[in-house]
C-alpha cells in the first residue's frame, strides 16, 4: 500500500547541505528553520564520497550528526540515494561505468549524471551504497523517506555505451523475439536496412546525414530508454522497501525519455518534482501571442498531478536561478516566491521543500541562490518564507489530501511524445496546441488536467471528464480509437486536432483514409493536407455562429470531407485553393460528439470551440480578471478555492458570496482588492 505525501499536516521545508557548511553553523540553521515553520529537509544526494570515500570503506559520522540534530530540533530528513554524482574513485577504476554520446565521445568525470544507467558494475555499485544507507537509517527516527536518484534524465536522456547497446539488444530480442519481426516493426527493407544476425543491431548510430535514424528505431530506442531507467531506479527501490520499510520512497523530476506514470505505479509511494517558474523568463519564446510566462508553469503541475493526486515539490524556486555560464534567471519580485509556492499547492503539492537554504559558496550553482544569501543575514525571501510558514502551519492542514476538481482533461501519451522528437510533421504541433489549450482555459478560469492515455487506462478514468482533447494523436490503434469511442457513445466530448490517427504503434503509416483509426470516430476523411511554412501563406478560418469569428489556422491544414450524414460543419477555411472546404467538423455519436479541428490550435480558436460547447467555470460565485488563475481543491467535506494573481499590480475581484480566506482568516464579499502577486484560498 503506498504512503501518502502528508497527513495530519502541510510539510513546509528546505534543501539542506550539510557538508557544505561548518558544523557549528548547523545548530543556528535548523533553528531558524523551525522558526520559519519548517518541518522537513532533504539532503545527501550529492554526498556518495562522503558515505563512501574509497571502495567498499563507509562513513557515517558526518550525516549522523547532521541527521540527528535536525531530529532534536523536530525537523523530519529526507534522504536522496547518492547515484547522481559517482565519485572519482569509481570513474577511474570502472570508466566502463561512464556515459557516451552519439557521436561515440565517452563522457568524463567532473559534472553529474555521467554514467549510464545499464552497466552492470554501476549497478551493483549503486545496489551497494544503496543497501548499505538504507541499512544505517532504515530504522532512523528522524528519516522519513528516501528520494532515489535525482533528477533522473535530466541534462542527457540519451546513452550509447557498450552496456547500453548491449541492453538494447537484449530488450529487442524479448520484445520482438526474431530479427523477421523486428525488421517488419522498423520497415528495415527501406534503403536496405534490413538485420541478418542480432549482432548487427545497435542503438543509432551516426550516420552521413546527421541525426537521421531510422524512424522506427528511433521510437524503439526512446521506449527502451524509460524502461531500462525505471529498471535502474527499481534496483534501489526494491532494497529500500526491503530494508527501511516504514518510509516513504519517491524521486524528483519531469524529464525526457522516462514513463514517469510506469515508474510510479511500480516503484514509489508518490512522485516529486523540481519547479522552477522563472525558467519561463529564458525558455521564452519572442514570438509567442499573449504568453503567460510564469502562469504557465501550471501545465507542467497538471501533468505532475496525472502522475500522483497529491504530490511533493523536492525543489521550489526561492531566489535568481542560474549555474556559472548558464540559466541565468531574474530574481524573483517581492510576493512571487510565495505566488509559486501556493502555485504548486494549488495543483496538487502537499508537501514544498524550496531550494536552497543558503546560496552555495563554490561550485556550478554560486548563483542558484536560496533562502538565504551567502552573507547568512535576514533578507526578503527569508521574511517572504516566514510569511509562507506561519499560514501553512495554521492552515495547511486543511486541504491535505484534498484532490484538484476539474471536467476537462488535454490528452496526452508517450508514443507520441517520443515519435514527435523526430517527426516534425506531428511532434512539434502538440506542444504548441496543449499551451493554446491551457492559456484558453485559464483565461475562461476553467480548470483542467492531463491525462496520458495508456494501455491500462479504462473507460472510467475517461468518463470523469466531460470533455478531453487529444491535439495530435498520430500514432493511435484501434484498441485506442475503441475506448475513445466508447467515451464518446456514454457522452463525452472529444476534441481532435490535425494529424490525428494516421499511424501505427510502430509509427508506420495505416494504408487507410486518413484520419486511419480516428476515421469512424470523426465521421470524415482528409481530402488533402499541407504545412504551412515558407511560400505557402497562412490561411484563416471562418466559423459558423450568430457572429462570424474568423481565426487563424496555423502551421497545418487538413483539407476535410464528410463521410457521415451525423457530421455538421462548424468553420470552413476563408482563402487559398479550399476556400470553403471544410476546416472544421462535429459529429454527434451516440450521446457525445467528436470535434475535428484541421489545423494547429491557436487561443482564439480554442476559445471558440470552449464557447461553442459551453464549457463554464465552476467557481460560478465570483467573477475574475484574466490575471488571476483558478484552482479548485476538493475533499470529504470542503472545497478550497485557489485565487492566484499572476499580475505585479493589484486586481479587483467580486464575490457574489460571503467567503472566508483560509490563509488570513478575513471574511470577504462583495468587491475584494487582490494584491500585486497575492493570493487567497476561499473555503
Amino acid at each position: 500500500m503506498k504512503k501518502p505525501v502528508a497527513t495530519e499536516k502541510f510539510e513546509l521545508g528546505v534543501c539542506y547541505y550539510p557538508e557544505h557548511w561548518p558544523e557549528n553553523m548547523w545548530e543556528d540553521d535548523y533553528r531558524r528553520m523551525r522558526e520559519l515553520g519548517f518541518t522537513i529537509i532533504r539532503m545527501g544526494e550529492f554526498a556518495w564520497s562522503i558515505f563512501e570515500p574509497a571502495e567498499g570503506q563507509f562513513q557515517f559520522g558526518l550525516f549522523d550528526r547532521a541527521i540527528d540534530l535536525a531530529h532534536k530540533y523536530g525537523l523530519q530528513v529526507v534522504l536522496g540515494t547518492p547515484t547522481a554524482t559517482p565519485p572519482a574513485w569509481l570513474t577511474d577504476k570502472y570508466p566502463e561505468v561512464l556515459n557516451v554520446t552519439y557521436e561515440g565521445v565517452t563522457l568524463q568525470h567532473g559534472m553529474r549524471r555521467h554514467y549510464n544507467y545499464s552497466s552492470p558494475k554501476y549497478r551493483e555499485l549503486c545496489a551497494r551504497i544503496a543497501e548499505q544507507m538504507a541499512e544505517h537509517y532504515g530504522n532512523h527516527p528522524g528519516v522519513v523517506g528516501w528520494q532515489i536518484d535525482n533528477e533522473l534524465n535530466c541534462e542527457i536522456s540519451e546513452f550509447y555505451s557498450e552496456s547500453d547497446h548491449k541492453a538494447f539488444r537484449e530488450w529487442l530480442q524479448q520484445k520482438y523475439v526474431t530479427l523477421e519481426h523486428l525488421n517488419e516493426a522498423w520497415g528495415a527493407v527501406f534503403w536496405n536496412q534490413s538485420y541478418s544476425d542480432w549482432s548487427q543491431v545497435y542503438l543509432p548510430r551516426p550516420t552521413p546525414v546527421p541525426k537521421q535514424p531510422n524512424p522506427h528505431q528511433a521510437l524503439d530506442e526512446k521506449r527502451f530508454i524509460s524502461d531500462n531507467t525505471i529498471s535502474f531506479a527499481k534496483n534501489q527501490a526494491d532494497i529500500i522497501r526491503k530494508l527501511a520499510p516504514k518510509q516513504w520512497v519517491t524521486t524528483n523530476g519531469l524529464f525526457g525519455h522516462l514513463d514517469s506514470h510506469e515508474m510510479t505505479d511500480e516503484l514509489l509511494d508518490f512522485f516529486s518534482y523540481d519547479s522552477y517558474p522563472q525558467f519561463s523568463t529564458i525558455f521564452y519564446d519572442p514570438n509567442e501571442r499573449n504568453p503567460l510566462n510564469d502562469r504557465g508553469w501550471g501545465l507542467s503541475l497538471s501533468v505532475v498531478r496525472s502522475i500522483s493526486p497529491n504530490f511533493c515539490i523536492m525543489e521550489q524556486q526561492s531566489g535568481p536561478g542560474g549555474w556559472v555560464n548558464r540559466m541565468d534567471m531574474p530574481s524573483p519580485k517581492p510576493g512571487q516566491m510565495r505566488l509559486w509556492t501556493y502555485q504548486s499547492i494549488a495543483h496538487g503539492a502537499d508537501m514544498v521543500l524550496y531550494f536552497r537554504w543558503r546560496t552555495a559558496t563554490m561550485g556550478n550553482e554560486i548563483y542558484w541562490h536560496g533562502i538565504n544569501d551567502y552573507h547568512n543575514q535576514p533578507n526578503r525571501r527569508v521574511r517572504e518564507a516566514g510569511q509562507i510558514g506561519q499560514e501553512l502551519a495554521a492552515a495547511g492542514h486543511a486541504f491535505v489530501g484534498t484532490r484538484n476538481q476539474a471536467n476537462i482533461a488535454i490528452v496526452r501519451d508517450y508514443d507520441n511524445e517520443w515519435d514527435g522528437e523526430y517527426d516534425v510533421w506531428h511532434g512539434p504541433f502538440m506542444w504548441k496546441s496543449n499551451k493554446e489549450w491551457y492559456k484558453a482555459l485559464q483565461r475562461k478560469h476553467i480548470p483542467n488536467d492531463v491525462l496520458y492515455l495508456r494501455k491500462k487506462t479504462t473507460l472510467e478514468e475517461l468518463a470523469r471528464y466531460d470533455v478531453l482533447i487529444y491535439p495530435h494523436p498520430a500514432i493511435m490503434t484501434d484498441e485506442t480509437a475503441a475506448l475513445l469511442d466508447e467515451y464518446v457513445q456514454q457522452g463525452g466530448k472529444l476534441i481532435f486536432g490535425c494529424r490525428t490517427g494516421y499511424k501505427d504503434e510502430r509509427g508506420q503509416c495505416y494504408m487507410r483514409p486518413f484520419p486511419g483509426a480516428a476515421k469512424d470516430l470523426c465521421g470524415i476523411t482528409v481530402e488533402e493536407f499541407t504545412m504551412v511554412k515558407g511560400s505557402r501563406q497562412p490561411t484563416t478560418i471562418s466559423w459558423s455562429g450568430v457572429t462570424e469569428v474568423v481565426t487563424g489556422a496555423d502551421d497545418f491544414n487538413d483539407i476535410l470531407k464528410i463521410e457521415e450524414a451525423s457530421v455538421e460543419v462548424m468553420a470552413v477555411y476563408a482563402s487559398d485553393y479550399y476556400a470553403g472546404k471544410p476546416a472544421v467538423t462535429k459529429n454527434r455519436r451516440g450521446k457525445g460528439e467528436v470535434w475535428y479541428y484541421g489545423a494547429v490550435f491557436n487561443e482564439q480558436a480554442a476559445a471558440e470551440i470552449i464557447n461553442l460547447i459551453d464549457l463554464q467555470s465552476p467557481a460560478d460565485w465570483l467573477e475574475l480578471p484574466e490575471e488571476v488563475e483558478l484552482q479548485v481543491r476538493t475533499g470529504a467535506s470542503s472545497s478550497y478555492a485557489f485565487l492566484l494573481n499572476y499580475s505585479e499590480t493589484p486586481v479587483t475581484i467580486h464575490l457574489r458570496e460571503t467567503k472566508t480566506d483560509l490563509l488570513s482568516g478575513t471574511t470577504l464579499s462583495g468587491e475584494v482588492i487582490l494584491e500585486g502577486f497575492g493570493v487567497l484560498v476561499l473555503n
